[in-house]
């Protein structure tokens, strides 16, 4: 058969709600909104987990963090899998090009092209200017800009990145198909952008938090630690929260500019026929909600839930506001639209037929799951354990020993949202009531049904995510595209 050619847009920290198409009130992806409106848009997708490299493994290897063994940043070389992307690809006469954020198990050997790593401070230098420009970002110390970025734009790292895949995707032969990987590393922090950005969004006229500190407050536990650690390492930081989601806005609006850029030149040199096109972001990001930024706290659905578009052939054109879809997804669809087998230890599931028009069980995608944490117990609010940086200064990681300790899994159903972590504490969400999810209804006798159901969900799940690596003697029955 024919392979299409498959391009993979990935953001690094990119909340699901912050584009038009998405209900944002600012217009800050126009080019990618007009592009996946011809394909599917998944408006129930989550992470597996709401940090970068559980999350990028999850999309590689098509596995949840428990089975995969990821559960932090510092694991890469931790990982357990069996044949993953990279190697379907391969096997399928794939060029593969990865150009922007690495994060992940595999190595440079494992592409034809790889310019790569960019990361959130700098990425392969090719000329002085970025020399300059990555120790510039260097030094911000992932802060929020309150000035434009004082270089052009040709030094943004998604300027180059696509550079790079456009060189890439330029050498490879015409009869052979090519897998383009645009890893941006923003919109994470530093949130910075140079003009005509930087003003593109004015301050004043971004929208309201859901909940300000008060929230986190409210909320307790690693909210209330990290709050209280950044107000103490940047006093005063909440005050910045206007220019931050208007930087926030203006990087996704750079980012888009620049994938633009990427498909006028595919279109230009004939290389957009035959190609399909994914679109997510490995998680979401707080902007502002609860006092904080980035990441790190709990799995509130501005973490959890994730931008997730396919369009291309054989794709047809719809808004799915019901399913519940995963990044785990991703690998177990590109299966099933090459007509591959889903390999052994793969846990998502296939979208193909949902792509596609294709029947398929309402059920299987009634819910959603996610986890977060390390293990261990969690951490008190008053507990300072040692960290990977020091308490004392202004720098800070909101992926920490603290943040990350425990364990918590995650479901969704409908607009119901449980969660229960390792010392049996519950939390139960309405999240059409409660969308800053600071309602815990878990112990509400009116809700013991919803409750119920929902735990069984929950252990259904648990019991889907045990691992069938490694293979033995046994002969594992296999249900058609993963579905269960």
């Amino acid at each position: 058969m024919n392979r299409p050619n498959i391009v993979l847009i990935m953001t690094d920290q990119q909340r699901a709600d912050w584009t038009a198409a998405g209900g944002f009130p600012l217009d800050t992806m126009p080019f990618l909104d007009e592009l996946m409106s011809g394909g599917v848009q998944f408006r129930r997708a989550h992470t597996t987990s709401p940090l970068c490299v559980p999350a990028r493994i999850s999309l590689l290897t098509g596995r949840y963090p428990s089975a995969h063994r990821v559960r932090q940043n510092s694991a890469a070389q931790h990982v357990l899998r069996g044949a993953d992307l990279v190697d379907v690809l391969r096997e399928s006469g794939y060029a593969l090009h990865l150009a922007g954020k690495t994060h992940f198990h595999r190595e440079p050997g494992d592409f034809d092209t790889y310019a790569a790593p960019y990361w959130h401070v700098g990425g392969p230098q090719s000329t002085p200017e970025h020399k300059r420009f990555d120790e510039w970002l260097l030094a911000q110390d992932h802060s929020v800009g309150h000035e434009a970025t004082p270089f052009p734009l040709e030094s943004q790292l998604p300027y180059r990145i696509v550079s790079d895949a456009i060189e890439a995707v330029d050498a490879t032969p015409d009869d052979r198909p090519f897998f383009s990987w645009l890893s941006f590393p923003e919109p994470h922090n530093p949130y910075q952008v140079p003009e005509p950005y930087f003003s593109m969004f004015d301050p004043d006229e971004v929208p309201e938090r859901m909940v300000g500190p008060e929230g986190a407050e409210r909320k307790g536990g690693t909210y209330v630690w990290l709050r209280r650690l950044i107000e103490e390492k940047r006093p005063g930081y909440d005050e910045e929260w206007r220019r931050y989601r208007a930087n926030y806005c203006g990087m996704l609006r750079l980012i888009d500019d620049q994938v633009r850029r990427f498909f006028t030149h595919l279109h230009q040199s004939g290389r957009d026929a035959d190609t399909l096109v994914f679109f997510v972001a490995d998680h979401g990001d707080f902007t502002g909600d609860y006092g904080l930024q980035r990441k790190g706290a709990g799995m509130p659905e501005c973490l959890m839930r994730i931008p997730f578009s396919v369009v291309g052939p054989g794709v047809r054109a719809r808004t799915d506001d019901v399913d519940f879809v995963s990044l785990a997804d991703l690998f177990p669809t590109i299966c099933d639209a090459l007509g591959v087998e889903i390999p052994a230890g793969v846990q998502g599931r296939s979208l193909w037929p949902l792509l596609t028009g294709e029947p398929y069980p309402a059920e299987e995608f009634a819910t959603g799951y996610g986890e977060l944490g390390f293990g261990g117990l969690p951490y008190g609010v008053e507990e300072r354990p040692p960290l990977h940086f020091p308490y004392e200064g202004r720098t800070f990681d909101e992926l920490n020993t603290v943040t990350q300790s425990g364990t918590t899994v995650m479901v969704r159903r409908a607009q119901w949202k449980l969660m229960l972590d390792e010392s049996g504490n519950g939390e139960l969400y309405d999240l059409d009531a409660d969308p800053a999810e600071l309602d815990n209804r878990y112990a509400d006798p009116e809700l013991a049904g919803i409750r119920a159901g929902l735990t069984t969900d929950l252990a259904r799940w648990m019991i889907r995510v045990r691992d069938d690596l490694p293979e033995a003697v046994y002969t594992l029955k296999r249900a058609p595209h993963n579905w269960r």
